[in-house]
């Protein structure tokens, strides 16, 4: 674990609002030059506590106006590897992500769909298709209150 100190946590706090701030402006606010701020910075980078840094799009604005939490229990027979379930349900674009889980369900999948009819179109014929795939349960997403931000 790197050791994080107080103007660590106010640079990050910094970038998850928006990453895209200069190390200049960043400096500014911090109170460090242009060149500290750029070396915080590439240390963070570089011991992976920031692991990149990330484009949100608008789902709703392009299209896609419904999200479905999904939990995936695998079937038991068969018995199909996890990493095959992983690399077979990645492909699929409509899954933005793929959370291996402990619990009730093994997987928990977040889906966009543009319409209900398109979800269901995605799960009998993507989805329920998959290797291993056995009982699901799917979850609409009414509201969403909080994005995902810093720790």
């Amino acid at each position: 674990m790197i050791e994080i100190d107080g103007i660590d946590a106010k640079l990050l706090r910094a970038l998850a609002r928006d990453a895209n701030q200069s190390a200049g402006a960043l400096g500014r606010r911090l109170g460090l030059s242009q060149p500290a701020t750029w070396r915080r910075i590439r240390r963070l980078e570089e011991t992976g506590v920031i692991r990149g840094r990330q484009l949100r799009l608008d789902a709703e604005k392009l299209g896609f106006g419904v999200t479905v939490f999904l939990g995936v229990k695998l079937a038991l027979r068969g018995r199909v590897s996890l990493e095959d379930f992983e690399r077979a349900v990645s492909a699929i674009p409509e899954v933005q992500t793929v959370e291996h889980v402990l619990g009730l369900y093994d997987y928990r999948l977040r889906v966009v769909a543009r319409d209900l009819a398109d979800f269901e179109r995605v799960l009998r014929r993507r989805i329920m298709t998959l290797p291993g795939a056995g009982d699901v349960e799917a979850n609409v997403l009414l509201s969403e209150e909080r994005l995902p931000g810093p720790l």
